[in-house]
C-alpha cells in the first residue's frame, strides 16, 4: 500500500469517503471537515494544518483514511494535555508540533482508523504503522488518536499507543415508549423537578420546534448562528465555525443536523445545535437572547431525549463534562483517547500518569453513578 497526505479533505472524491466504513457518522466524513477547513475553522489559522493520511493499493484504490491535523496548539481538540508542553520544555524538548487524530472543535467518540467497508484484508494495522512513521519523518512530539471508538483500542495499544480514560455523560435509550415512560424510571423528587423546569418554559409562552438542516432558511441560521457566538464570547472563547460553515454543512447534511429551536412569538430566541447518524444523536452548541429558568435544560437535555426516542436512537451524548447532566437522567460513560509519545523518557512519564490517572477516573465514574436519579439503578449500555 501506499501512503499519501492530503492537504485538504475535499482532496479526497466524495465516491472515495463514501467506500470508507464511518458508521455514518456525522463529523468524520467529507463535508463537515471539507467545510470546516475550507471556512477557516480547521486551517493553520487557528492551528490546525490538514495532513490525512490514506493508504491506496497497486490499483490505486483506496483503502484506508486517517483523519490527521499537524498542530500548534491545543485549544479545539479536547486533549486535555495543558500540562504537558511544559513538561516536554523541562526534558529539553520541544512539545508542539503535534499530530492528532480527531474533529476540531468536537469532543465526540467516533470512528478514527477509517478502512473500506468489505476490506480484503483489515488497512487499520498498515494506516497504523504509517502514522508512526510519519511522526518520526515530521520529528514532531506525538500523534493523539482522540475519542476512539472502542472497536479500535486493541489495535491502537497493540501498536504501542497509550490508552487514556475519560468521562462522559450520555443518556441511554432504553426502549421508552415517549419522555414520560422515560420520566417514570426517575425518583419522586428528581421527577418533580424534571417536570418543573419543562413547566417553566411553557410558562414562559416560548414553544420549542426541531429543524433539520434542509429546514432552515438564511434568517433562521443567523439568529442561530448569533446564539452560538454570544455563547463563546460570552466566556471569552473564540467561536471558530462561521455563520457560512452552518448553512453549508446544514445543506450537505440535512436531516443527519437537528437544532431545537425556542420560538418566542414569531421570534427564534433560542437555540441548540446536535447532530445525528442512525443511532446517536450528538449535542454541540446552545446560545440564547433571554434569561429563561429552565431553557438550556430543555433545549439541550430534555428536548433531544424526546427526540431520540421519537426517532428510535439509542443514545443522545450532550458533549463534554458538567455533572448537572446526572439529575436529567444522563449516565457517566467512559471515553478512550490514545497517545504515541515519541520520546522514551517522555513515554515513560506519561504512561506513569495516566496509570495513576486512569485510578482516578474510575473512581470518579463510580462515584457517578451513585448520583442517578433513577429508582433503581440502572448499567450503562
Amino acid at each position: 500500500m501506499r501512503a499519501i497526505l492530503l492537504e485538504h479533505a475535499h482532496d479526497l472524491p466524495e465516491a472515495d469517503w463514501n467506500a470508507l466504513d464511518t458508521d455514518d457518522d456525522p463529523f468524520i466524513n467529507r463535508a463537515f471537515l471539507g467545510i470546516a477547513e475550507q471556512t477557516g475553522a480547521a486551517d493553520e489559522g487557528l492551528g490546525w494544518r490538514p495532513l490525512h493520511l490514506t493508504l491506496r493499493d497497486d490499483h490505486d484504490r483506496l483503502t484506508a483514511l486517517l483523519p490527521l491535523y499537524l498542530r500548534s496548539h491545543s485549544f479545539g481538540d479536547f486533549s486535555q494535555d495543558w500540562h504537558w508542553p511544559s513538561a516536554w520544555r523541562q526534558a529539553g524538548l520541544d512539545y508542539y508540533p503535534k499530530l492528532v487524530t480527531g474533529v476540531p472543535f468536537t469532543p465526540s467518540p467516533g470512528p478514527r482508523l477509517l478502512t473500506r467497508a468489505e476490506p480484503e484484508v483489515s488497512a487499520a494495522p498498515t494506516l497504523i504503522a504509517a502514522a508512526l512513521d510519519l511522526v518520526q519523518e515530521l520529528g514532531v512530539s506525538s500523534w493523539q488518536c482522540l475519542f476512539a471508538r472502542e472497536a479500535d483500542h486493541g489495535l491502537l495499544e497493540s501498536a504501542g499507543l497509550l490508552l487514556r480514560r475519560g468521562v462522559q455523560f450520555h443518556w441511554f435509550n432504553r426502549g421508552y415508549r415517549d419522555f414520560t415512560d422515560f420520566l417514570e424510571t426517575f425518583n419522586a423528587e428528581k421527577r418533580k423537578k424534571v417536570k418543573r423546569e419543562r413547566r417553566q418554559v411553557s410558562d414562559a409562552g416560548l414553544r420549542i420546534e426541531v429543524r433539520h438542516g434542509d429546514e432552515i432558511d438564511a434568517s433562521l441560521w443567523k439568529a442561530i448562528h448569533r446564539h452560538y457566538r454570544d455563547t463563546f464570547s460570552r466566556y471569552g472563547n473564540h467561536p471558530a465555525f462561521s455563520l457560512e460553515f452552518f448553512q453549508r454543512v446544514g445543506a450537505a447534511l440535512a436531516r443527519r443536523m437537528v437544532v431545537f429551536v425556542a420560538w418566542r412569538d414569531e421570534q427564534p430566541v433560542a437555540s441548540a445545535i446536535c447532530y445525528r447518524n442512525g443511532a446517536v444523536l450528538f449535542g454541540r452548541h446552545w446560545g440564547t437572547d433571554i434569561d429563561s429558568p429552565g431553557l438550556h435544560f430543555e433545549l439541550c437535555y430534555y428536548s433531544g431525549i424526546e427526540y431520540a426516542i421519537a426517532h428510535g436512537l439509542r443514545r443522545f451524548e450532550p458533549g463534554a463534562q458538567g455533572e448537572h447532566k446526572l439529575a436529567r437522567g444522563f449516565e457517566p460513560a467512559p471515553t478512550w483517547s490514545a497517545f504515541w509519545i515519541a520520546d522514551p523518557r517522555m513515554r515513560r512519564a506519561v504512561a506513569d500518569f495516566l496509570a495513576r490517572e486512569d485510578t482516578a477516573v474510575q473512581d470518579y465514574e463510580a462515584e457517578m453513578a451513585e448520583r442517578l436519579p433513577y429508582k433503581i439503578q440502572q448499567q450503562t449500555s
